[in-house]
């Protein structure tokens, strides 16, 4: 897997295609930017995809102790990303909470993409969802983050709610959750960045900041939602629609969060529509 050098320490990123405009993948909380290889796949022959395995708790490497994870920090990170890359201009894509943070990117470096897709995200006050919210207090207690991850090394516990058991309507990815799993297991720094990351998330003041910002993001930007998302209401996608001059939404129907895994043609399609647009 290739690695790129940040101020913020060694990222690890997955590409497929080598030709066309970028389209750079960004995915959530205790996963890895594999997650989008069902819709990279589709788009390669026609983009240069890309998908950083950011500092959210499956990444291989752990990141400088110094660097800022906040949200703020996270989006940093991305748009420092894209400009070591060389990318012009990309199409930023981001699901769950990947997508706050293409959020984050879009309010304060909107220079450096040039199109933008939210694929049922957290927004606003939704950062995390509320019945994720206890991990922010696990992370401040040592060894809480790991005592609750602990019971998903086995395949039953992640069927649960507050694990991976509401985002898709299909059967679980378990060799990818065997590979997120193991990776926050294995390294005692990617460990210390992931209770970083939670322990500064729940700033709804930062994120509310980051939707009214939104209103100078003026590109092309899609809200790809799930019709049936347990976490991101469609509110929220058209809120966000109507805050960005370019914004619109488009529901993917018969899916839940994880839309590349319920619904990748469709979900394909639009981030296609979008980035030729």
């Amino acid at each position: 897997m290739p690695t790129v050098g940040l101020p913020q320490g060694t990222l690890h990123y997955r590409e497929w295609g080598t030709d066309g405009p970028a389209v750079v993948f960004l995915h959530g909380y205790l996963m890895s930017g594999r997650l989008w290889e069902p819709v990279a796949e589709r788009l390669a022959g026609d983009f240069r995809c890309i998908a950083p395995d950011l500092p959210l708790g499956a990444h291989p490497a752990a990141l400088s102790p110094d660097a800022d994870l906040t949200a703020r920090g996270l989006g940093r990170l991305v748009a420092d990303f894209v400009a070591a890359l060389g990318l012009r201009e990309p199409t930023l894509v981001g699901n769950d909470s990947g997508g706050a943070i293409a959020q984050v990117v879009a309010a304060h470096h909107g220079e450096r993409i040039g199109r933008l897709v939210l694929a049922s995200c957290d927004a606003f006050d939704n950062f995390p969802p509320k019945l994720f919210r206890p991990l922010i207090a696990l992370a401040r207690v040592p060894g809480g983050l790991s005592a609750a991850f602990a019971p998903m090394r086995l395949r039953a516990p992640r069927n649960l709610p507050n694990a991976y058991g509401l985002l898709t309507h299909g059967a679980l990815p378990h060799e990818l959750i065997d590979e997120w799993i193991a990776t926050y297991f294995a390294s005692a720094g990617v460990r210390r960045d992931t209770r970083k990351v939670t322990a500064a998330l729940g700033d709804d003041d930062f994120m509310l900041d980051v939707a009214a910002r939104l209103t100078a993001f003026d590109k092309p930007a899609l809200m790809a939602w799930a019709a049936d998302d347990a976490f991101f209401p469609m509110e929220h996608a058209e809120r966000l629609a109507t805050i960005m001059p370019q914004g619109r939404v488009a529901r993917i129907e018969h899916s839940r969060t994880w839309v590349m895994l319920d619904q990748p043609d469709r979900t394909a399609a639009l981030i296609r529509a979008l980035a030729n647009s």
